[in-house]
């Protein structure tokens, strides 16, 4: 009997987390579109999300899985002594990259089939696409930020040349594109970069220099800063130049060297480079004097979509250990039916569905920007959000993937379950495209190019309006007076000078992201009772605010069990 008993204990084994189809069972996502889009919309474009869905829970998980160990390959010489620089990406890479192109993960943004929608309905490509391609993201955001500085440089020449392929379905067409900004100088203070550009007697202009940190050299062309010779020094005398990478045979070109790839701590999948420039060919822009400024549209682009890929993160770890909880015993019974589990997973599906909430109005307000049907009021918001939202949703996703390893014991610390990765991964996304710091630092610069807070207040006050179920204005009232106690530091900061105002900016930032992450979850928790008798949002919203305030703050348990587990809810009041 005794050794009966061993054999089975040695045969035990535990059951792994699971996905299924990542639209259908995203309740956020699903209710969030329904709530923005027009009908006629989503019917189009749910069919494409469904399919998208599928391969992120199935296909492209299942690739992901057993590619865990494989890295990209970098060989500078052929075995005849040749300077090749060939970088071999995983199998995971290549097929995301044609399933890129085919679903449109770029190109929806530019085909404006969806006029101001067509940027919700391509982010929610992304935000399901990235969690299972190994950040594959990265190159893509890169990418459409590239087609959105092309063309908002009028440079007609360049547009013709590359924007096409950049925003094409095609994947034998389709390019991706680089971003050679930082330098051992310069790297958030990129107005230090060491590049330089000289034009040759014929007209062709030639960068030399040294890139420390070039993500996705496999792309066919990039986007780098030098400064013209002519030029003064700091951030105005540098302009902005189309690199070509490739010769037609893919092979890399004159003057580009690949000294090594980096060694991260996550984003591993992601071929990263140090470069050395020598007389790389090279076209300007757009002016040669228009400094950092000409980076500004890219920039835009790359920090929403940093933002939806937090986004994306969050979600993938709440999915996997919500699984997983419903599989593990402990103690006699799962993890789902542990009220401590329970507690700790509604904390996180809070803080989740108020980051949602605000990284998608940021892609609302982009698309509505590029398609020119946005007032000045939005227009100004639309300026302050973009650093807000990355900033704040770049530190939650590093708590939440350090809380979802957590949630999985010993297994989330063991790298061949797949767990790990996604905290290496998301620590990449509070630095990547400004840390923290600088980005406070540029809402600063923001307020007072608009002149204040007034645009935030004005989007409070929209959901102000729109609240009036159970405690939801109340809930909004906390994200007004945690505005005003932020306006109100700051007035006193200022009398100080700007060392105390920048020494307090990170967390006057953080309060202004917390705050609107809580009242747009309040609006949706509004029309979510309205509309779908779903009160999940709205357990959500009290969660997210209470615990914002007070940790020991005792909040329903059977409402905790139903965030925790996403299963319906009754809410009183």
């Amino acid at each position: 009997s005794l050794r009966l008993s061993n054999r089975h204990a040695m045969h035990y084994a535990q059951d792994p987390p699971t996905l299924g189809n990542q639209y259908d069972d995203d309740r956020v996502l699903r209710s969030y579109l329904t709530r923005t889009l027009p009908d006629e919309v989503l019917a189009d474009v749910e069919g494409e999300l469904r399919e998208m869905g599928e391969l992120s829970g199935g296909h492209l998980y299942e690739m992901h899985l057993d590619d865990l160990s494989e890295e990209p390959r970098f060989t500078p010489w052929d075995a005849w002594g040749k300077r090749i620089d060939a970088i071999d990406v995983t199998k995971v890479w290549q097929e995301a990259e044609r399933l890129a192109a085919e679903y449109g993960v770029v190109a929806a943004a530019y085909e404006q089939e969806y006029g101001p929608w067509s940027r919700v309905y391509q982010f929610a490509l992304a935000y399901l696409f990235i969690p299972s391609t190994d950040i594959y993201g990265c190159p893509l955001a890169m990418t459409d930020g590239a087609a959105r500085t092309l063309l908002d440089s009028g440079n007609e020449a360049l547009i013709d040349r590359a924007v096409p392929h950049l925003t094409s379905r095609d994947p034998d067409r389709f390019w991706t594109s680089g971003q050679w900004m930082t330098e051992l100088a310069g790297g958030s203070d990129v107005g230090r970069s060491r590049t330089t550009a000289r034009q040759d007697s014929d007209g062709t202009w030639r960068l030399t220099g040294r890139k420390w940190f070039t993500s996705a050299i496999t792309a066919n062309m990039a986007l780098a800063l030098a400064r013209p010779e002519s030029n003064p020094e700091g951030g105005k005398g540098l302009a902005l130049f189309y690199v070509p990478i490739r010769h037609d045979d893919g092979s890399i070109r004159e003057g580009i060297t690949v000294n090594r790839l980096k060694e991260k701590l996550g984003t591993r999948k992601l071929p990263t480079a140090e470069l050395s420039l020598d007389d790389a060919e090279a076209i300007p822009v757009g002016e040669l004097k228009h400094g950092t400024r000409a980076i500004a549209p890219m920039l835009n682009v790359t920090r929403t979509w940093n933002t939806i890929t937090a986004l994306a993160y969050m979600r993938r770890g709440l999915a996997l250990a919500r699984d997983y909880a419903h599989k593990r015993e402990a103690f006699g019974a799962t993890l789902s039916e542990q009220p401590l589990h329970l507690d700790t997973l509604a904390d996180l599906q809070a803080t989740f569905e108020g980051a949602f909430q605000l990284g998608f109005r940021l892609a609302e307000l982009l698309g509505r920007h590029e398609t020119g049907r946005i007032d000045e009021n939005d227009r100004a918001l639309l300026r302050l959000l973009t650093p807000l939202a990355k900033l704040t949703t770049g530190k939650q996703v590093v708590t939440m993937m350090s809380e979802v390893v957590e949630a999985f014991g010993g297994a989330g610390y063991v790298e061949d379950t797949g767990i790990p990765v996604l905290l290496r991964d998301a620590q990449v996304l509070p630095i990547w495209e400004g840390t923290t710091n600088v980005l406070s630092l540029d809402l600063l610069r923001a307020l007072q190019q608009v002149g204040g807070l007034d645009p935030i207040r004005s989007e409070l006050e929209r959901c102000a309006d729109a609240v009036s179920y159970a405690d939801l204005p109340e809930t909004v009232e906390i994200a007004q007076n945690a505005v005003d106690r932020a306006e109100q530091w700051m007035s006193r900061a200022q009398q100080r000078g700007r060392a105390t105002v920048e020494a307090g900016a990170r967390r006057f930032a953080l309060t202004l992201g917390h705050a609107l992450e809580l009242a747009f979850l309040a609006r949706h928790a509004q029309w979510s009772r309205n509309h779908r008798q779903d009160s999940r949002p709205l357990v959500a919203a009290q969660r997210f605010a209470t615990r914002r305030i007070d940790h020991t703050a005792v909040l329903n348990p059977e409402s905790a069990a139903a965030l925790a587990n996403d299963t319906p809810v009754a809410a009183s009041g």
